[in-house]
């Protein structure tokens, strides 16, 4: 697996049980992993995983209120290239994500101990 799988998959599993916001829980999550397997992370590499996993159909974008309608789904990959003031833009994993997502469990980087596993690594970018 290469960094791009590998933050993809870190996306769809912080989605993969409630609404999540990009900067609110995202990024932050994911930069706690990446940050233990001695990788840094950008926010736009986020935007970029969210929009494949949407395109492929594993996630979708809402945006939430706390009036009805709570939630509307948004169709496609929403803008989100800067940090939103208000907090509105979320997501969430679908059927088929959640399906993908428990298909394989051999990706994560560590062990029952939390400790990453020593013959873990990412393949090199295909050139």
């Amino acid at each position: 697996m290469d960094r791009t799988e590998f933050v993809r998959k870190l996306v769809l599993s912080e989605i993969s049980d409630d609404y999540e916001n990009i900067d609110q829980v995202i990024l932050p999550e994911v930069s706690k992993v990446c940050a233990k397997c001695g990788l840094v992370i950008e926010r736009s590499e986020i935007v970029d995983a969210l929009a494949r996993l949407i395109q492929d159909g594993l996630a979708k974008a809402y945006e939430l209120s706390c009036w009805e309608p709570f939630s509307t789904e948004l169709h496609g990959m929403p803008v989100v290239d800067l940090v939103e003031e208000d907090f509105k833009t979320y997501f969430y994993i679908t059927k088929q994500g959640k399906d993908f997502h428990l298909s394989d469990d051999t990706w994560w980087p560590f062990d029952d101990q939390e400790e990453l596993r020593p013959n873990w690594h990412l393949a090199s970018p295909q050139s």
